[in-house]
């Protein structure tokens, strides 16, 4: 029984939404990050990068002090104002082509992520944990929501699509063209009907954002002596399953292991059947089944069952089985996170960059694969098991800074 609940969210005001919404931090060019910086006064990013306004890097508890500051100058000025009442949040996504995102902004439960209520398919690294956790108890908000996935639901999806006759009270669109809409949902009768829809749900799975998942609970058990509820939870986008995307990161490799090519080559063909496709883009089309492409042209590789051993959801697991017979016992790659060998593309256009990065010797060889499903991810989640790094790329990417959870 999913506990998801209303809170009273800090956002925008209407005229500065589309000024305020930005991109996570990471996401932009150092040129990108400037120019917002000098040129938009009300972006989020001035917020992320207080130094901006002394012209220096900071890092560390400075910078979250600083961010704490930056972010009481915006309410103090009123381009944040605080909802008096608690509230969902009726969240809308159209994106440049045409793909759309309909979920609900709330407040999701630490104590459901530590029951497993709220499934991960990801580790986590510690130390992020705690450098994010320490952040969030400095600042005390969270800008950007958890994107959450959860069984598609009549009730809700006609909750949602009743909100959604109204005027939105946010409507803007992005210079990345993806346009966004948000309606409040206050009304009593509405609240506890939603309530009571999450609460006949079993699981809810984490798509994106594991490490505020992590550092949420985590802050949650640092601050149970105090006399706080807010603390007991973070905030999430959740959307039906039949919402969410997953695409595919491929693998680009620097040398091949100090073997030859056609030494490489003997060593796949006891565990692929291979076919030279020539020099045309040759994509997969499905599970067990790569392309590569090595010295300007394109193979296929067939996964040769008789000699693979499927012991759970793991093994099945495309990545993993890249992982397991071909970086890491060929090619030497065993720490995904860390080895400067190894690089990752995802979906759109992939297998052009795998292409030209490699024409261009800046990699050796490419490997191109299929998105994990959503049955896949969630069968990793039930079975407490973790993905490799880099297995999915998951949209909608939320902006920061639409709606804030304050602690």
């Amino acid at each position: 029984m999913a506990k998801v609940i209303p809170f009273r969210a800090v956002r925008p005001t209407r005229d500065k939404v589309s000024l305020v919404a930005s991109r996570s931090y990471q996401t932009y060019t150092q040129t990108e990050r400037e120019a917002r910086l000098d040129y938009n006064p009300f972006s989020f990013l001035h917020i992320l990068n207080p130094g901006y306004k002394y012209d220096k890097e900071i890092s560390g508890s400075e910078r979250f002090t600083l961010v704490r500051n930056r972010y009481l100058e915006f309410k103090e000025d009123k381009i944040f104002i605080q909802d008096k009442e608690a509230s969902y949040y009726i969240y809308k996504i159209v994106n440049r082509e045409g793909q759309v995102f309909n979920g609900i902004i709330a407040a999701t439960s630490t104590e459901d992520y530590e029951n497993n209520i709220i499934k991960k398919h990801e580790d986590t690294i510690e130390y992020r944990e705690s450098i994010f956790k320490d952040y969030l108890k400095t600042v005390g908000f969270n800008a950007e929501p958890v994107l959450l996935t959860y069984p598609d639901n009549p009730e809700l999806a006609k909750l949602i699509s009743n909100a959604q006759q109204q005027r939105a009270e946010f409507e803007f669109t992005t210079t990345y063209r993806d346009t966004h809409y948000l309606w409040i949902v206050n009304q009593l009768e509405t609240i506890n009907r939603i309530q009571k829809a999450f609460e006949s749900i079993s699981t809810i799975y984490i798509a994106d954002g594991h490490h505020r998942s992590a550092s949420s609970s985590l802050l949650s058990k640092e601050m149970k002596t105090e006399n706080n509820e807010r603390y007991n939870f973070f905030m999430s986008y959740l959307i039906p399953e039949s919402d969410l995307r997953i695409y595919e990161f491929n693998r680009l490799i620097k040398g091949l292991n100090g073997l030859s090519k056609e030494e490489f080559l003997m060593q796949l063909d006891s565990l692929y059947r291979i076919e030279n496709r020539g020099k045309a883009l040759y994509q997969p089309t499905k599970k067990h089944h790569f392309s590569m492409y090595l010295d300007g042209e394109f193979y296929s590789l067939f996964l040769r069952k008789s000699n693979y051993i499927f012991n759970n959801a793991l093994d099945a697991l495309d990545t993993q089985i890249l992982f397991k017979t071909i970086l890491e016992p060929i090619l030497g790659i065993s720490d995904l996170r860390n080895d400067n060998r190894i690089d990752y593309y995802y979906g759109k256009n992939g297998l052009l960059t795998i292409k030209r990065k490699i024409d261009d010797d800046e990699f050796t060889i490419g490997f191109g694969l299929v998105p994990i499903s959503i049955d896949e991810m969630k069968a990793i989640a039930d079975q407490g098991l973790t993905m490799p790094p880099k297995s999915t790329f998951i949209i909608p990417k939320l902006r920061s800074g639409i709606t804030i959870y304050e602690f």
